[in-house]
């Protein structure tokens, strides 16, 4: 159900850390022109760093400390050249980062309870934060707008580099595949409506529903807290599951429906303006043999046109595929480390272990037989790969990989563009550090003037 739970221990070591703040916690940090940096300001970004799922360092507010200074002078310069953010984008951002980490610690009240405040205190009281965030973002995007970096460039910034630094490339391969899931027919489907139908008859009959949930319910997400979901909005279910959510009265018990985890009967608990907690109860729609078999023989066919060249490999994932990740992309998978591109080439070790199973006896140009395969969601289906491409492991040359080495060079233009803005504006600057900061190694740059 596109939800994420927080981990007990996450969320202890938040609620210690807001417990046991300092009494010194609004001490002036940092002073940078006419704006000011408290220990608060830093307290609850290291929270909020907590909160995301990563490990105690107190180290990390040494980076805060240095990502707020960054910011205050973005922010600044913002105001003389009339950079500025509309009120929506601050919104839909701090929208978004609540989205995250009410699903991070597992529910709204929860959060609240860590937050030791309501959700709507804490995104007011984050909103000139979120705002001044933006808008050095707009601003550092307009310091280096105009940056590109032509062939010529990237050849001189690949030269520049000592032969005993140039980096060492794994094996990279390109790798589509064509996906299909079984389609049941209304009548296979019959048997799990009919559970639900029954499960939704004995709610309405009286039996508890929380004890129907944890005792029938098939999403492992919410089973155990007896189907309850916490707060949403809009964006985080699938389509079907929020309408019917956001359709109901509070208290009010839905009919049975479908969506593609399968069939649903959800109870709306409770409203909070464009929030809705709900309860519900999955039925998961398990493949039967026939509409495997049907599956088998529909992959088997696209399959056979493929490699008899009736259609081209690109052209069939397109009209037959059945994952939207890949469909639209020609069939092929993505790699998307990096700062400009989303490219194809995917290192071995980044692969899926399955997937580099199944290719890694594949010669270049060829397709693996159909075959069955559990998806990361769960699902059954068939598919069958291609190896369009495979790289030797190799040192890097500016032939073989023009894409990466220009991604770095305009990596370092971008770098270079941005640290001689800041080392102009820090000389203009009047900047003062507490002593407590000044042994940060990445500070040391802001107090040596």
């Amino acid at each position: 159900m596109k939800r994420i739970f927080g981990v007990v221990l996450l969320l202890v070591s938040f609620q210690t850390l807001l417990a046991q703040q300092p009494n010194t916690i609004n001490k002036i940090v940092a002073v940078v022109g006419d704006n000011i940096i408290l220990q608060s300001d830093i307290e609850r970004d290291y929270a909020n760093y907590l909160l995301q799922g990563n490990p105690e360092n107190q180290e990390v507010k040494c980076y805060l400390v240095q990502q707020m200074l960054t910011q205050k002078l973005l922010s600044q310069q913002a105001v003389i050249d009339s950079v500025t953010v509309s009120d929506d984008e601050v919104s839909n951002e701090i929208d978004r980062r609540m989205r995250s980490f009410i699903q991070r610690a597992g529910g709204q009240e929860r959060l609240e309870q860590f937050l030791n405040r309501s959700v709507l205190q804490y995104k007011d009281e984050i909103r000139p934060d979120v705002r001044e965030q933006l808008i050095s973002d707009r601003m550092r995007g307009k310091i280096t707008e105009n940056i590109n970096v032509t062939p010529l460039e990237v050849k001189r910034y690949f030269e520049a580099i000592p032969k005993d630094s140039l980096p060492y490339y794994n094996t990279e391969v390109e790798v589509g595949e064509v996906v299909i899931y079984p389609k049941l027919t209304k009548k296979e489907k019959e048997s799990y409506r009919d559970k639900a139908e029954a499960l939704r008859a004995r709610i309405k009959a009286g039996e508890d529903f929380a004890t129907l949930a944890r005792l029938y319910s098939q999403d492992p997400g919410s089973a155990s807290e007896g189907g309850d979901l916490g707060f949403f909005d809009r964006t985080v279910m699938v389509k079907e599951f929020s309408a019917m959510a956001f359709k109901l009265k509070p208290g009010e018990l839905s009919p049975v429906f479908e969506t593609e985890h399968g069939f649903h009967v959800l109870q709306v608990m409770e409203r909070r303006g464009e929030q809705v907690r709900v309860r519900h109860i999955l039925i998961k729609i398990e493949p039967t043999s026939a509409s495997l078999e049907r599956t088998k023989a529909k992959i088997d066919s696209v399959y056979n046109d493929v490699v008899a060249n009736k259609i081209p490999f690109s052209t069939a994932a397109s009209l037959f595929s059945d994952n939207n990740d890949t469909k639209f992309t020609g069939g092929m998978l993505l790699h998307t480390e990096g700062v400009q591109n989303r490219t194809t080439y995917i290192p071995t070790d980044k692969l899926d272990p399955v997937v580099f199973l199944s290719i890694d006896t594949m010669k270049v140009g060829s397709y693996s037989r159909p075959e069955i395969f559990t998806s990361r969601e769960g699902k059954q289906g068939y598919r069958f790969l291609y190896l369009k491409s495979k790289t030797e492991p190799h040192q890097a040359s500016l032939e073989k990989d023009f894409p990466k080495i220009k991604e770095m060079a305009y990596a370092d233009k971008l770098n270079r563009r941005v640290s001689e803005w800041f080392e102009d504006k820090r000389k203009s600057t009047y900047i003062k550090i507490d002593p407590e900061f000044q042994n940060c190694s990445g500070l040391k740059m802001w107090v040596s003037r």
